[in-house]
């Protein structure tokens, strides 16, 4: 397959490069510094925590028109930019809908209906990143957690998903990917919580404190998305309230319940957290934001993924006054002040 890459930051490189090591035409659309940076480096390393290594050989550019012959294109823009990449896929790709099929592999749940909204005839399918991947230095990139990609069902995903497991990755088609779209944001909820934890999620899952504001942040999430109608569907091998239950017990009730998740690197922290440390706009409003939205459209309460959002923002904010932004290195006991007697 001819595959484009369009937004390519620490997902999209790994993916790209990792379909490029098994024979697919891959090109990468990004920004220069990503383009100077691959070239410096002599190609994209990649490495997992299973302790896979290779280095690989891909095509970089910054320009969308790159992508005109292909035959998939990936979106992995953050969710705020969703509409200008559609807006400018729309002026590069063939109208005809069977010539190219565009898939939203993003965070959040809206980013394939902003697409299809901005391209008009073009085939446009949403799809779900399940695992973690880090950016290093030197065009490095590492994935640090597992998991299966999902596709909505299409000729072009199908053949996507293929060529991903071919690569060694996890992938299956399925003809409504909603559900895991919403499981996902579900279990994304805790990436703001690293963000201003500023540990490794590994360490940070280690510590009682902040389990309780994950199951308190996503147990939460559940119930709006719950109460909306919307049945999610997490990656995980438990009930999700058994798991809630587990994130607030005692640590050795909880080292039991995670052998259900999937493996973890200890270095793996979440893109959120990467956001904050580069000095980028968060998504925190296309996940947090979300389910706050949500919640005050059906008349409900989520005063901890409020509490939450607040806090990244007011990270952003200072960014804005005063040029700088790292992650607070919150505490878990100043986490759970924060969201008072919630957790």
């Amino acid at each position: 397959m001819r595959v484009g890459i369009f937004g390519a930051g620490a997902i999209g490189c790994y993916l790209g490069a990792r379909l490029a090591a098994h024979g697919q035409r891959v090109t990468l659309v990004g920004r220069a510094s990503l383009a100077d940076e691959v070239a410096r480096a002599g190609g994209v390393t990649l490495t997992d925590y299973r302790g896979f290594e290779r280095k690989v050989s891909v095509d970089v550019s910054t320009s969308a028109s790159a992508l005109a012959e292909c035959e998939a294109v990936i979106v992995t823009v953050k969710s705020s930019d969703t509409a200008a990449a559609g807006e400018e896929l729309a002026r590069v790709l063939p109208e005809a809908g069977a010539s190219c099929t565009v898939v939203s592999l993003q965070n959040g749940v809206r980013n394939a209906e902003v697409l299809r909204a901005k391209l008009g005839a073009r085939r446009v399918c949403a799809a779900m990143v399940p695992f973690n991947v880090l950016r290093r230095d030197a065009a490095r990139f590492h994935q640090g957690t597992g998991g299966e990609l999902a596709f909505e069902r299409s000729p072009a995903t199908e053949a996507l998903a293929r060529a991903c497991v071919e690569a060694g990755l996890e992938a299956s088609v399925y003809d409504d990917v909603a559900p895991i779209q919403w499981g996902k944001l579900l279990v994304n909820l805790n990436n703001a919580i690293n963000a201003l934890a500023g540990v490794p999620i590994k360490s940070m899952l280690a510590d009682r404190g902040y389990r309780r504001v994950i199951a308190a942040c996503v147990g939460e999430g559940y119930e709006v998305v719950r109460r909306t109608g919307i049945q999610p569907k997490l990656p995980i091998k438990v009930p999700l309230p058994v798991m809630l239950a587990a994130l607030r017990a005692p640590d050795f009730v909880y080292v039991l319940a995670s052998r259900a998740l999937p493996p973890i690197d200890p270095l793996a922290r979440s893109s959120m957290w990467d956001d904050l440390e580069r000095g980028r706009r968060t998504e925190i409003q296309a996940l947090n934001g979300e389910v706050v939205a949500l919640a005050k459209a059906r008349g409900l309460a989520a005063p901890v993924n409020e509490a939450i959002v607040a806090l990244i923002e007011g990270v952003e904010q200072a960014r804005a006054r005063d040029g700088q932004s790292r992650s607070p290195n919150l505490s878990a006991s100043e986490l759970l002040r924060a969201v008072g007697d919630r957790a």
